[in-house]
């Protein structure tokens, strides 16, 4: 299949990402740099400083919120993604508000309580959406240990253990990689039929 053909098969495509910091807004420019056709984002976080060292955002744009800034760098990239943006802190109810007629969605939180939530909620409502989650990007090196783990219908992408901590921060090579593993996963499922 070469990229035209990938393209036009993507066009009518939805993916909701919930989420948009370092996971979420790469994951995203990955996927609407391939020619997603739609993408719902939804955060309800503002940009600082410290974000920039791994999320796709840019320095004139701290104090911002992140998905309407993502919005707009999305749009630079490719204006033909119709991007849907949600500055709303998801729950139970807003998650399947908002994504219930995705094509896949992808789970990009920091926190875990919040990966849990989405997890089950879409385990629960929505058990035939594939979900996208990443798991383990603290910190930098050991490459090799990041994969992808299929679990139904639910797709895990990292090294499942190492978490955020202060001696192991968020850094931009491992959680580019994690994202882009998460966009590639979401191609592979989306290409599939």
């Amino acid at each position: 299949m070469n990229f035209l053909q990938i393209k036009e098969k993507l066009k009518d495509k939805t993916v909701g990402i919930a989420g948009c910091g370092g996971l979420g807004s790469n994951c995203a420019v990955a996927l609407a740099r391939v020619g997603v056709g739609k993408l719902i984002i939804a955060d309800f976080d503002i940009i600082e400083e410290s974000n920039l060292n791994r999320q796709y955002f840019f320095l004139s744009q701290i104090g911002k919120k992140k998905v309407f800034c993502l919005r707009e760098n999305i749009q630079l990239i490719n204006p033909n993604t119709i991007i849907q943006a949600h500055d709303i802190k998801l729950d139970t109810v807003s998650i399947i508000e908002l994504f219930k007629d995705c094509d896949v969605i992808v789970e990009a939180f920091d926190k875990a309580e919040m990966k849990k939530i989405i997890i089950e909620t879409i385990a629960e409502r929505l058990p035939k959406t594939p979900l996208v989650i990443g798991l383990g990007m603290a910190g930098w090196g050991d490459s090799s240990m990041i994969h992808t783990r299929q679990a139904d219908n639910l797709f895990i992408c990292g090294d499942e253990t190492k978490e955020v901590s202060d001696d192991l921060p968020p850094l931009a090579p491992r959680v580019g990689i994690v994202a882009n593993m998460q966009a590639n996963t979401v191609l592979e499922i989306l290409l599939k039929d």
